[in-house]
């Protein structure tokens, strides 16, 4: 039985050292990684994170577009190979000077001759931002009932009219007119979106569609209103303009004449922005809201009047767009208005309200970036370059935001569960093709 005795070879042999056996199958429990590891992995999953580096992402490219259309630049790269370092200095100084000019004009200006010359740059942002950010709102508030509102123009254009047609005309104390104007606008484009939600509710049209074609109508609405004596044509002229909005009713400034573009206004969007967030966080009208947004079948099948709801935020939407066109005609343009009062703000809502992820205080953030994005621009023309980059940067930030697998690659951040599973069923089913 030679074969079952080991020889003396084997017993030299050292034995095989194997892992210890561990999982639950062992009755042993796997230790939980440390708590730091998990909070660093959860951050660096989180939205804010991902936000963040969309907007850095965003600004390198900016950065890159900036150096490409330099003169200077372009300049020392036909000789790049005899002396690189021309090259690198013309990129740094080109892009250097930009963002120092997007900083200057959006945040802070040493330059300034006083204080008040310093810091103006902060308070032109915040009065851009005001519009966007109550614009923005109304398409966020409608994103969480599950709606895509994107006719937020229609609905700014329409509150205009509400306040030039019913407002403008009339002579009263500041008290009544400023409050009665803002009123004005704001029910105009609450009854604008309302219609949209109604269509909605009763024939089931998809918001879409209603909202791209009654941006069409408030549009030339209001243009043949502008363009008919006695209704909102300026009288003694044949343009198509408003008469400049009465004293009466334009928001006082904020901080005094010395920050002209913040006034109150800023200070009423403030105040709709802790009103969307209640409602919508807090409130059991925004309870049955976030669960028509998140399955409007089961909500129905829960008792919950869904099509009432979709009339419900589409109000509200409108009714936020409007106030963003008051923040237009009583702060920004007080001398009369056209048909492009909305300056595109209405599809710039769409941008705001998707970069700050549908949340009240996310798309308030987000309104702020975008109006400094604005007020420095005007800063970077000035330098040569041209304002279309800061259209670039702030579409590319939203593109960025609406790919985070992109973002996670770029930055080499951890997967999330989803995308690991999603990982592993790929692999599996080329491992099962492959066999």
């Amino acid at each position: 039985m030679s074969g079952s005795t080991p020889n003396a070879a084997d017993a030299a042999r050292p034995s095989e050292q194997l892992p210890p056996a561990g999982g639950p199958l062992t009755g042993e429990q796997v230790p939980a990684p440390p708590r730091a590891n998990v909070f660093l992995r959860d951050l660096m999953r989180g939205s804010a994170v991902t936000t963040l580096l969309a907007i850095v992402l965003a600004m390198i490219v900016g950065g890159v577009l900036i150096a490409v259309t330099n003169e200077d630049v372009q300049a020392a790269a036909g000789y790049f190979f005899s002396r690189p370092g021309d090259t690198l200095v013309a990129i740094w100084t080109a892009v250097y000077n930009g963002y120092e000019a997007l900083f200057r004009g959006a945040v802070f200006n040493p330059r300034g001759a006083s204080f008040e010359a310093q810091i103006r740059p902060i308070t032109n942002s915040l009065g851009f931002a005001a519009p966007l950010i109550a614009a923005g709102l109304g398409v966020a508030l409608a994103f969480r009932v599950g709606l895509f509102n994107i006719g937020a123009r229609g609905q700014m254009l329409i509150g205009a009219l509400f306040a030039g047609l019913f407002a403008f005309n009339l002579d009263l104390p500041m008290w009544i007119h400023l409050p009665l104007t803002l009123i004005a606008g704001i029910v105009g484009g609450a009854l604008w979106g309302g219609l949209v939600g109604l269509l909605k509710a009763k024939t089931g049209a998809h918001e879409v569609i209603l909202t791209i074609m009654l941006n069409y109508v408030a549009f030339y609405l209001l243009l043949w209103m502008l363009r008919s004596p006695g209704l909102l044509q300026m009288t003694g002229t044949n343009q198509p303009q408003t008469r400049p909005t009465p004293a009466s009713a334009q928001f006082p400034d904020l901080l005094g004449p010395l920050f002209p573009a913040l006034d109150w206004g800023f200070v009423v969007v403030l105040v709709a922005t802790v009103v969307v967030w209640w409602l919508i966080e807090r409130s059991s009208l925004g309870l049955r809201m976030r669960a028509v947004g998140e399955n409007p079948h089961a909500a129905r099948a829960a008792g919950i009047n869904v099509e009432r709801l979709y009339v419900y935020a589409m109000l509200f939407a409108g009714g936020l767009a409007g106030l963003a066109a008051m923040n237009q005609i009583q702060g920004t343009v007080v001398t009369g208005f056209g048909a492009t009062i909305d300056a595109g703000i209405g599809f710039d809502a769409i941008t705001v309200a998707l970069l700050g992820r549908s949340r009240a205080w996310g798309t308030f953030a987000a309104g702020i970036l975008f109006g400094a994005l604005k007020a420095g621009s005007f800063s970077m023309q000035a330098q040569g370059i041209p304002v279309d980059i800061v259209l670039v940067v702030q579409s590319l930030i939203v593109l960025f935001i609406a790919a985070p697998p992109l973002l996670r690659a770029v930055f080499f951040l951890p997967k999330t569960d989803v995308e690991k599973a999603a990982k592993a069923r790929a692999k599996a089913a080329k491992k099962a093709v492959a066999a």
